[in-house]
């Protein structure tokens, strides 16, 4: 397969992904934009209407990052997990296993199918989070570099979901039990400074934290952890995951047993 022909059959393979989830956009972004909402209204509005501000910033404005992120990995994780197990469940991820596509090709397809998908939903949950309230940004490229690590991060997760689910069952075991509690222990709540020692040091092996506090900082200026040292560890993560994944789909886990 020539270099042409590689990237006719990539552009090909992301383009039938983002088809998929813009062709069910009432079941794929509208949810999570509604959920936000409810988020804003409660916690935002109801409770932290009751609460001082947090670094010189309304509970509002200070928990509206974290929520972007947080509809930003659900839909990478879910997009990914969902499209990779239906296709194998329909059988036709034999036809991409069996074409000349490389394996870099089909994990670069579905990892930036599921990156599109949260980029969207992020940028509408942010829209919406306007009529809310005020937000001045702070780092504009910082913003967009931080949604792209954290949409292709759990993209790569929910990938390796994708390929040891065994049913439909199995897809929503880690959003559910591992992806929701990592959201809620990350920082999208609450400042670190309010944990005990423990939790704080418990709390730098959660991915989710790093996500929260760099996209924080680009958009409000404030952080817990230090920028630098919240991208490095993203970086970390999701090159341990690509490898991984690479791994798995040379070696036909899922697909070829």
């Amino acid at each position: 397969m020539t270099g042409q022909q590689a990237w006719i059959a990539f552009v090909a393979l992301l383009r039938s992904e983002v088809r998929r989830f813009m062709r069910l956009w009432t079941q794929t972004l509208l949810p999570s934009v509604i959920t936000m909402v409810l988020y804003f209204v409660i916690f935002g509005k109801l409770v932290g209407s009751q609460l001082n501000p947090i670094d010189g910033f309304t509970y509002m404005q200070y928990i509206t990052p974290g929520l972007v992120m947080m509809s930003v990995v659900t839909n990478a994780y879910l997009n990914t997990v969902s499209s990779f197990y239906f296709l194998r469940f329909q059988r036709s991820m034999d036809e991409l296993v069996v074409s000349p596509m490389s394996t870099l090709s089909i994990l670069m397809g579905f990892v930036l199918g599921g990156s599109i998908r949260g980029f969207i939903v992020g940028g509408l949950v942010l829209g919406t989070s306007l009529f809310f309230t005020h937000l001045v940004l702070h780092h504009i490229f910082l913003m967009v570099f931080t949604t792209l690590l954290a949409a292709m991060l759990f993209s790569l997760m929910g990938l390796i979901n994708g390929i040891y689910a065994r049913s439909f069952d199995d897809i929503s075991i880690i959003p559910t039990f591992v992806i929701t509690p990592l959201t809620y222990l990350g920082g999208v709540f609450y400042a670190m400074n309010m944990l005990s020692p423990f939790w704080q040091k418990a709390s730098y092996l959660n991915p989710i934290l790093y996500i929260v506090n760099s996209f924080r900082y680009a958009l409000l200026g404030i952080t817990d952890i230090p920028v630098y040292y919240g991208l490095s560890m993203m970086g970390v993560f999701l090159l341990i995951l690509f490898f991984i994944n690479m791994h798995l789909l040379n070696k036909g886990v899922g697909i070829r047993t």
